[in-house]
C-alpha cells in the first residue's frame, strides 16, 4: 500500500507588463479559507503542473498568461489551514485586465513588495519574487 502523500497545487504571481511597475494580480477568495491571495489551486489527475497554472489563472482572472519561470516549491506542511499541501509556484507574465471568476470573488492589482494581508503563504511568496525580481535571488524549497 502507498503512503498518503499531500496533494499538488500551482499558485502564480501574475505580472502585468503594461502597467507601470509591473503590478502583480491577487485575487479574493470566494471559499474557505478567506482572503486575498495569489491565483492558484489542485493539479488535476492527467494535468501538467504548467497546463494546470494557466487553467487556473484563466478561470480565476480571465487571463491568459505566459509562464515564465518556476518561482519555487513551498512545502511548509503548515501552509495551508486546509491540510498540508505542495505548491510549484510559477512567474508568468500577462496583459489585459483580470476579471473575478470561478473561485475569486474579487481581483486587485497591487505591488507585489505592498500588498495587503494575505491567506496562506503568500505573503512569504510575494516576498521570494520580490527578491527574484529585485536580484536575482531564487526561492529554497522549503
Amino acid at each position: 500500500m502507498r503512503p498518503e502523500t499531500p496533494p499538488v497545487t500551482v499558485d502564480i504571481v501574475i505580472v502585468l507588463d503594461e502597467r507601470p511597475g509591473n503590478p502583480v494580480v491577487l485575487i479574493e477568495r470566494r471559499n474557505p479559507p478567506p482572503g486575498w491571495a495569489l491565483p492558484g489551486g489542485f493539479v488535476d489527475t492527467g494535468e501538467t503542473v504548467g497546463a494546470a497554472a494557466m487553467r487556473e489563472a484563466r478561470e480565476e482572472t480571465g487571463l491568459d498568461v505566459e509562464l515564465q519561470t518556476l518561482l519555487g516549491v513551498y512545502s511548509d506542511p503548515q501552509r495551508d489551514p486546509r491540510g498540508q499541501t505542495v505548491s510549484l509556484v510559477f512567474i508568468a507574465r500577462a496583459s489585459g485586465e483580470p476579471v473575478a471568476a470561478d473561485d475569486a470573488r474579487n481581483v486587485t492589482i497591487v505591488d507585489p513588495a505592498n500588498p495587503p494581508p494575505l491567506a496562506f503563504d503568500h505573503d512569504r511568496i510575494l516576498a521570494d519574487y520580490c527578491r527574484y525580481r529585485d536580484r536575482g535571488i531564487v526561492a529554497l524549497p522549503d
